[in-house]
């Protein structure tokens, strides 16, 4: 898996944080002095998404050589169910702005938004990474969640809804999109650098 690859990944399942990032920047009333409100949805967020891929990949490898044959099918059946939920959900116009931002809440969305990265660690990084790697790539993805949760806090004040809508729907159509790469990758369609000849 390239590097343009983990980044898109990480990007898709950051959507879902993101989303509920900027419904939290919606609810704070005083939107400058919204930056510890940025840091701890970062953190809450970004902790979860490092945590659920390892999660994943650890149960994933016990598993592997007895799956190996179908990875590409579970890779592309993964991140399209995830892709596909995501993308439903972006026509949902309702205004689901959190105002409880207890540890507690917090906690309980960092986990429900983050479900979908325990299982691209099953069926995505198992198959692409191995021994330290995965920590690596688990890392990156926290990192990148973190930032684009923070930011959401911030831009959701800006901006509402109509953003999460969008970014929503963007990060469905990327996971959907590298779903079906894995896809034609394992049946031979194409090799890593695009169509085989």
């Amino acid at each position: 898996m390239s590097f343009l690859e983990l980044f898109l990944i990480a990007a898709g399942l950051s959507m879902d944080a993101f989303a509920v990032s900027a419904c939290i920047g919606l609810s704070i009333k005083d939107k400058k002095s919204g930056w510890d409100k940025a840091v701890m949805a970062g953190l809450y967020f970004g902790g979860a998404q490092f945590i659920m891929p390892l999660i994943g990949y650890f149960a994933g490898a016990r598993f592997a050589d007895k799956i190996e044959d179908f990875s590409g099918y579970i890779a592309f059946a993964i991140l399209a169910f995830i892709g596909g939920k995501m993308i439903k959900e972006s026509f949902d116009k309702e205004n689901k702005a959190v105002a409880d931002l207890s540890h507690k809440k917090m906690l309980i969305l960092a986990v429900a938004t983050s479900i979908d990265a325990l299982f691209v660690g099953v069926g995505v990084l198992s198959f692409s990474f191995s021994g330290a790697r995965i920590f690596s790539a688990a890392g990156f993805i926290g990192v990148t969640t973190f930032i684009l949760s923070a930011a959401g806090v911030k831009i959701g004040g800006i901006f509402g809804l109509k953003l999460k809508n969008k970014a929503e729907f963007a990060g469905g159509l990327i996971l959907i999109l590298i779903g079906a790469r894995i896809l034609l990758e394992h049946l031979e369609i194409i090799g890593p650098f695009g169509l085989k000849l």
